[in-house]
């Protein structure tokens, strides 16, 4: 698929976002007064722009609404509706720490629904067949490692950081390997596709059609070996073991800074080889293997 920026902004700083607001909302860090207010405006920063990135990628932005109508079968809808009430009970949680208090109900009903949002967020691509890389367990699990491991950086947390960064970088690299054979292991060809024959007997005799369209532009999406294989390497080095290593340091401004620019550069990097290795299904249709 095609690798929108708008996407990538989106799952990268609301899953930061999300993953803060549970550390917030178990009470890690314990603040309150003006402190608190400062990291309930940053986790509300990163999900709120998150999510308004998100937005752009809509062909209508107007009609972003109607994405929380459908919740009893979309998972878009789902997540629209979760991270609603997740903003709103961290909100009041954020209010009652500015006064100087943190009701357990409104921190644990927050951080729960963040981890249910950035889930929600990941079942979108794990649910459609029609991409088979995306199509496992190995998606949702590491939208929430990474999530989480992007809010123990951001709430000071170095140990469970460097911990909670370890296993996302087993779970992206579980996530490659398996991924890579995915498409194979479906069977599916153009005969499979049309019904026409099986599984080498049919060939595209010339493309549906003369120019570009929307499925050409989003769905059908090549990237070199060596590109893929360099941004792996940047999402594991970036993302992964650099900050892992900061947060064993005495963690303090010097260390936490770095470690959490360097961890959301490369989850870009990996959320941009996300989208552009997912081999969709229709591209079957335009001469695909």
């Amino acid at each position: 698929m095609h690798p929108a920026p708008s996407l990538i902004a989106f799952t990268v700083l609301s899953g930061a976002g999300f993953g803060l607001m549970v550390f917030l909302g178990l009470g890690l860090p314990a603040a309150t007064g003006w402190t608190a207010a400062l990291w309930h405006a940053l986790a509300f920063a990163l999900a709120g722009g998150g999510l308004v990135a998100s937005t752009l990628h809509l062909g209508h932005p107007e009609r972003a609404l109607l994405a929380f109508t459908q919740w009893r079968s979309s998972w878009l809808s789902r997540e629209a509706c979760l991270a609603v009430a997740t903003l709103a009970i961290m909100a009041l949680h954020g209010l009652a720490a500015l006064l100087g208090h943190r009701p357990p109900i409104f921190g644990a009903l927050g951080a729960g629904l963040a981890l249910s949002t950035v889930t929600a967020t990941a079942m979108i691509y794990a649910q459609l067949r029609s991409v088979p890389r995306w199509h496992h367990w190995t998606v949702p699990a590491l939208f929430v490692a990474l999530s989480l491991s992007g809010g123990a950086l951001l709430s000071g947390h170095g140990p469970a950081a460097a911990a909670l960064l370890i296993l996302a970088g087993a779970l992206m690299l579980a996530h490659w390997r398996i991924g890579d054979g995915a498409f194979a292991r479906t069977r599916s060809s153009p005969g499979t596709a049309t019904g026409l024959g099986p599984h080498d007997t049919v060939r595209l005799f010339e493309r549906p059609h003369t120019g570009d369209n929307y499925l050409t532009r989003e769905m059908v999406f090549t990237v070199a070996r060596r590109r893929a294989g360099a941004l792996r390497a940047v999402a594991l080095t970036l993302g992964i073991a650099a900050p892992a290593l900061l947060a064993l340091l005495p963690f303090g401004a010097w260390t936490l800074v770095p470690a959490v620019a360097l961890h959301l550069t490369g989850i870009a990097a990996q959320r941009w080889l996300f989208f552009a290795q997912a081999e969709h299904m229709v591209g079957l249709y335009y001469g695909r293997s």
